[in-house]
């Protein structure tokens, strides 16, 4: 089909899109911070700092933070994407 460009991103389409991957990232990140203490804290007999409640909180709380984070960033790399494609042109993909 030749080369096609992409001159404008829809600024809520992207901003969902980051969304849901930095959230997927906060979810792993949680669960390396909760599993990683565990074979530590059995070798050294005793609790690792923040215990469980700090594990249930991570697992909670970064995908969310993430999730936020991702939708900001991705609306503002949207804008900046539409502004600057204005100038330069788009960006060039090839489609098959």
């Amino acid at each position: 089909m030749g080369t096609r460009y992409i001159k404008k991103i829809g600024v809520l389409s992207l901003g969902k899109i980051l969304a849901v991957l930095y959230a997927i990232m906060g979810l792993l990140l949680a669960l390396f911070l909760v599993l990683l203490p565990l074979p530590m804290s059995t070798m050294m007999h005793s609790s690792v700092a923040g215990g469980p409640l700090f594990g249930t909180g991570a697992i909670i709380a970064l995908p969310i933070i993430y999730g936020v984070m991702g939708f900001i960033a991705g609306i503002i790399m949207a804008l900046v994407f539409n502004v600057a494609s204005g100038v330069i042109g788009g960006l060039e993909v090839e489609i098959e």
